[in-house]
């Protein structure tokens, strides 16, 4: 599963971060004759789209092998319709907040809800995998756009009082997406109404779109920030082919057989990360508004932190990709008996979330490396399982190990970026979360693009069982996690007045 798995702090973290600019702005902001009357149904309104992201986010998890079989797809277009949405998503994050700021939370809402629109309609009705990879694309795009204007309505409509509310209300909504997606993805093509199969997925977005977008319209005001920073076109541009010219190689390469101009566009991906690096410097200079502020990497623990945070992302993203193919192209589950067992994982999360948020504050260094060993131990038993059991696998196998995995990240999930921002100077903590919550995108798209590579390969090779190859491929997750235990001890973590909001 991808991002959302990092369940609501994360996701939360990208919204902060991503108008942090409108948080400074109601900060200095006079205070009104009192709380607008309409802040209760713009906060529903706004969720939904949230909610609509949470579900579409992981909603083709498991039932990618079904999509692949339907559109006549290759296994590294399967790649893409599940990393596709993250890595878009990832791309315009922070501008998508920098957009409400300029031209008004609402207008940009609203775009990016029609944008939704289109594209899950695109997704529904895709007559090849060319087009539906088009779509989760754009469906990532333009949750982009959407996603970062919820917490501008909570930060710009409500008394700070009530924010725990409304963040609480935003985090219980964005779990039920984090569970809700591949559940709901099982049980829709399972049932197969009116013979739409998985295409019932996307167009169950239709209805609640449209109905966001009247609603928009009429209850959300239209608010900018008053000293809105500068969108980093250049940035954005130079990010997206640097990162293009990196993950395209990784997904498309097995299935091209690696010619020499593939190979070529990896190594120019390198020159292209260091002309970004120079455009921010020239950027942050000129005008303080670049895309990735050069200063934040003077920090030791932020620069170690982000590889940490790309590690354990890169295993959360690949770890579920390829069990989903271990059980129903290995064993012949279905996608709704996949779903139920790998729904395990959230309510791990769930188990030992408020540990985390609630006693998190100067614990979070020990919390991190706990937690990732622990999911370390849970990939581990899933590795082990799945090599020992081969077909008589059962769903309580998987569940008790996916239950573990996701006790670990429980513990990860609160406290990571405010651990990565430790040595952050506070000023500067909207920019690095910023950071951070692209990096978790990006992770779980590029764990997708290199495991699934590998195992795809492994597949149609052919000279191992299917147990054989899902345990060499696990090996991956297990690293990764460990790493990433280990690397915890190198990060300084928030003083209580330093820890970021997320």
């Amino acid at each position: 599963m991808s991002r959302d798995q990092a369940v609501p702090t994360d996701q939360q973290g990208a919204t902060v971060s991503a108008t942090d600019s409108m948080i400074e702005t109601e900060q200095h902001r006079p205070e009104e004759s009192g709380p607008d009357p309409r802040r209760w149904a713009a906060l529903a309104v706004v969720v939904l789209a949230a909610l609509l992201d949470g579900l579409d986010a992981t909603v083709v998890t498991v039932v990618l092998p079904v999509i692949q079989r339907d559109v006549g797809a290759d296994f590294a277009a399967a790649q893409w319709t599940l990393a596709g949405y993250a890595f878009a998503f990832a791309l315009l994050l922070i501008t998508g907040g920098r957009l409400g700021d300029i031209y008004g939370m609402r207008r940009v809402f609203l775009a990016g809800v029609a944008g939704f629109t289109a594209a899950s309609l695109l997704c529904a009705v895709a007559w090849s995998a060319e087009t539906l990879v088009l779509g989760r694309f754009a469906q990532g795009a333009t949750a982009a756009l959407m996603v970062p204007q919820v917490v501008a309505v909570i930060v710009t409509m409500f008394p700070r009082e009530r924010w725990p509310v409304a963040f609480g209300i935003l985090g219980g909504v964005l779990s039920v997406g984090t569970v809700g997606g591949p559940l709901l993805g099982g049980l829709l093509t399972e049932a197969n109404l009116f013979g739409l199969g998985w295409r019932a997925i996307f167009l169950m977005n239709l209805p609640l779109c449209l109905a966001a977008l009247v609603a928009a319209a009429r209850l959300l005001p239209e608010r900018r920030a008053d000293s809105p920073t500068r969108v980093d076109g250049t940035g954005v541009l130079l990010l997206s082919l640097a990162a293009g010219a990196l993950m395209f190689p990784l997904v498309q390469g097995r299935e091209l057989g690696w010619p020499i101009w593939l190979l070529a566009l990896l190594v120019l991906s390198v020159p292209l990360f260091g002309l970004f690096a120079v455009s921010q410097r020239r950027r942050q200079a000129r005008d303080d508004s670049a895309l990735v502020p050069p200063r934040l990497f003077r920090s030791r623990s932020f620069r170690l932190g982000l590889v940490a945070t790309f590690l354990v992302f890169t295993g959360v993203g690949s770890l579920f990709l390829v069990l989903t193919y271990h059980l129903q192209f290995g064993l012949g589950w279905s996608p709704l008996r996949t779903a139920l067992a790998t729904a395990a994982w959230p309510l791990g999360i769930a188990a030992t979330f408020q540990i985390a948020w609630r006693k998190g504050a100067g614990r979070e260094r020990h919390l991190v490396g706990v937690g990732a060993s622990i999911m370390a131990a849970g990939a581990l038993t899933m590795l082990l399982l799945v090599d020992t059991l081969g077909a008589d696998l059962e769903l309580a196998h998987v569940a008790a190990a996916g239950f573990v995995l996701g006790c670990g990240m429980g513990l990860v999930s609160p406290v990571l970026t405010a651990l990565v921002l430790g040595e952050v100077p506070p000023a500067d903590t909207g920019a690095g979360s910023g950071v951070v919550n692209a990096v978790i995108q990006f992770g779980s798209a590029a764990g997708v693009a290199l495991l699934g590579t590998l195992y795809f390969a492994l597949v149609e090779a052919g000279r191992e069982s299917f147990p054989e190859l899902t345990s060499t491929a696990l090996w991956y997750n297990v690293a990764a996690f460990v790493a990433t235990a280990a690397m915890s001890r190198l990060l300084a973590g928030p003083s209580p007045a330093e820890t970021p909001v997320t």
